[in-house]
């Protein structure tokens, strides 16, 4: 049998979530504790009331996400807040959270596993962070309609679409740039300009993002923030499971962005 503390230590020492200061909302690490071993791990990419009744009826006492218990901020348990807190105690749930870590990690990470997903292959680091990298980049000679395509396909799996910017057509992706969630951004499109890319591939972003990348050139494919940050935490569960003998499952709750 495995208790949390192993389990947690485990994502610890995979995750390393020290090595960058993160969201002060997003807390990484082991959020909720449990005195139960761990018989079943879950995945999803929110702390939610959706996600924790799910969680329930899978069976599931190791709930492992990307935007954590505490994403808005200090707020006293009352209400909903109270109402998770208390299912958490009484069916002995442990959440561990891992936002920029997860993101950003080389083999488990959104980012790079959203380029294998897509067929890009990243050979750079893209959107740094506090000089740090989050997202990634490479080289390629796609069409990138087949680009949006691609990323399409892969939104609609999660209950996601793709929007992309009106200059996608009749144009081939040279040089790319991924960051899944809020990837587009003043700081990412800068970026961008700067190393010459061609194509961003992010989650979301603003509606002035589109209007800026197009007046430099640069194509934007909105793939979704929620399909976008759905690859790390599966992979993360799925080393706990290796590493274990513990099940796990997918718990899919898209938000329609």
């Amino acid at each position: 049998m495995t208790d949390v503390a192993t389990i947690s230590s485990h994502l610890d020492e995979l995750l390393q979530p020290s090595r960058i200061e993160d969201y002060s909302g997003a807390l990484n690490g082991l959020q909720m504790s449990s005195d139960a071993n761990v018989t079943k791990i879950a995945a999803a990419v929110d702390f939610s009331q959706r996600t924790l009744d799910a969680c329930v009826d899978a069976d599931a006492n190791f709930l492992i996400v990307h935007h954590g218990m505490f994403w808005g901020g200090a707020a006293a348990f009352s209400g909903n807040s109270f109402r998770r807190l208390k299912l958490l105690i009484e069916k002995g749930i442990a959440v561990y959270s891992s936002h920029l870590p997860l993101d950003m990690h080389p083999e488990i990470g959104n980012n790079v596993l959203l380029a294998t997903e897509l067929g890009l292959l990243p050979s750079r680091g893209f959107a740094h962070w506090k000089g740090t990298a989050i997202g990634v980049a490479g080289d390629s000679n796609i069409p990138t309609p087949d680009l949006v395509e691609r990323a399409s396909n892969f939104a609609s799996r999660y209950g996601g679409s793709v929007v992309s910017t009106s200059n996608c057509a009749n144009r081939v992706t040279k040089m790319w740039g991924l960051c899944t969630g809020s990837g587009a951004s003043g700081e990412t499109i800068a970026e961008a300009r700067e190393k010459g890319i061609d194509t961003l591939i992010v989650g979301e972003g603003a509606h002035w993002t589109a209007v800026a990348a197009e007046d430099h050139g640069i194509a934007v494919i909105y793939a979704g923030h929620y399909a976008t940050e759905t690859l790390g935490v599966q992979a993360a569960a799925k080393r706990v499971s290796e590493k274990f003998g513990i099940p796990w499952s997918f718990l899919s709750a898209p938000t329609g962005l």
